[in-house]
């Protein structure tokens, strides 16, 4: 994962609720295991729509959206997580989040943060003119019009974002003393030591 500071740029106002993830991936792109390329079928059926937010060239390459509440809900694919990012979404914004999509989200380094109804109908109106900015080290969230929100975020997930580490990363890190243990348990009870055989 790449860690994640600070994110910078345009945001999609697409504010709409209840986006599922069949929404955000359709099922006709889960054929594959590659996380690439998937970027392609990404908000395919809203895409559809001649004037959708997300062919406006405008919000071109924008690193972050602007969503209602109960994004992310549906189904546990893990592809929309993956589909987001390949389209280059680093942050989503909305009211609230399925918890699946939230933790998959974490999982593949996507940020989710959740505002109150207020601060998203600002930004929503922020987004079709100016740039947001995301502090993840503050918890904030900035316009260029001295708007700042606040927001919460667990504390392991803050540090792994900040950190771009996962889970794995996390394991891989603590690899020397996992060793060491190892090592000790194989001399202190030696029953429990694997056998070849």
């Amino acid at each position: 994962m790449q860690p994640i500071s600070q994110v910078e740029g345009r945001a999609y106002p697409l504010g709409l609720k209840n986006i599922d993830t069949d929404i955000i991936i359709p099922a006709v792109w889960l054929k594959t295991i590659s996380r690439t390329g998937l970027g392609k079928g990404a908000f395919e059926t809203l895409r559809a729509v001649e004037g959708n937010v997300f062919d406006n060239p405008e919000y071109n390459g924008a690193p972050i959206l602007i969503a209602g509440d109960n994004f992310g809900c549906g189904s546990s694919r893990e592809h929309a997580a993956w589909a987001m990012a390949d389209l280059g979404i680093t942050a989503v914004i909305a009211p609230s989040f399925s918890d699946i999509f939230s933790g998959n989200a974490f999982k593949n380094g996507l940020l989710a943060i959740v505002l109150p109804q207020p601060a998203i109908d600002r930004l929503l109106e922020v987004a079709k003119t100016d740039p947001i900015r995301i502090d993840l080290e503050t918890q904030t969230v900035t316009t260029p019009f001295q708007d700042r929100f606040e927001f919460e975020i667990d504390p392991f997930r803050k540090h792994c974002l900040l950190n771009g580490v996962d889970e794995i990363g996390l394991t891989l890190n603590s690899s020397d003393a996992i060793s060491a243990y190892e090592r000790k348990l194989a001399t202190d009870r030696p029953w429990l030591a694997p056998t070849m055989g």
